[in-house]
């Protein structure tokens, strides 16, 4: 069969109206995919924009907390080594000793060692099922 009569026969059993009908067909599905593509990409930007909002909001609690708790040791080093200046200039061992004691405690103790507490504590809160025991 030559390509003519091929081209002939598929012309000749050709439906104009269902080949219409297959276009609008795929037309509709297209326009439906992207609208609905379209609505993804909305609530993908919407729960984008909302989770930074979350995550600066948590990084500006997690600053300020931080800077209160640098801020509270640092006064509390400066009026203990206040303290064992005076001791050391009116010669009172024991109380330089109890200070210097103090001082070695206080650095010992991390302010990080709180967020572990909070982030329990935000845990159990998040949590539904969680059971507070008092």
């Amino acid at each position: 069969m030559s390509v003519h009569k091929i081209a002939t026969f598929a012309l000749a059993n050709l439906n104009p109206a269902e080949c219409l009908q297959q276009m609008v067909s795929a037309c509709t599905d297209y326009l439906k995919v992207a609208e609905q593509e379209k609505t993804k990409r909305r609530e993908i930007d919407a729960w984008e924009k909302e989770t930074i909002t979350k995550i600066n909001a948590q990084r500006e609690l997690l600053m300020a907390y931080l800077d209160r708790s640098f801020d509270e040791r640092a006064e509390n080093f400066r009026a203990l080594f206040a303290v064992v200046d005076n001791a050391i200039a009116s010669g009172n061992n024991e109380q330089l000793a109890l200070t210097l004691n103090s001082i070695t405690e206080i650095a010992k103790s991390s302010p990080f060692k709180d967020l572990a507490n909070l982030a329990s504590v935000r845990a159990a809160l998040d949590d539904p099922d969680h059971e507070w025991t008092f």
